[in-house]
């Protein structure tokens, strides 16, 4: 991780499938905040949502909201010993 991403904000999430505490960076809790993605709907995408792993410990983990204009949601994630929450996107596209 780099030094700009450092700053986290503890939440008190657990993530059930990845059995880890979830913390979420400064720059992800601003996406969140900006795109009107609340925690329970963060950890939705993150607990029920579909994954694509770039490496062992970095991964999307994704998933459409069709009640949502922006509907698929993705949460860019990091495996440490928390679940670290590095952004999310909206009008996400698999491809």
């Amino acid at each position: 991780m780099t030094a700009r991403s450092i700053v986290i904000a503890m939440t008190g999430m657990h993530s059930k499938r990845f059995a880890r505490p979830v913390v979420i960076t400064q720059h992800a809790r601003a996406r969140m905040a900006e795109r009107n993605i609340s925690e329970a709907i963060l950890l939705d995408v993150i607990d029920t949502g579909d994954t694509r792993y770039r490496d062992e410990t970095h991964l999307w983990a994704y998933k459409l909201f069709p009640e949502r204009a922006d509907n698929m949601l993705c949460a860019v994630l990091v495996l440490e010993d928390a679940l670290v929450v590095k952004t999310v996107l909206h009008h996400f596209d698999i491809r």
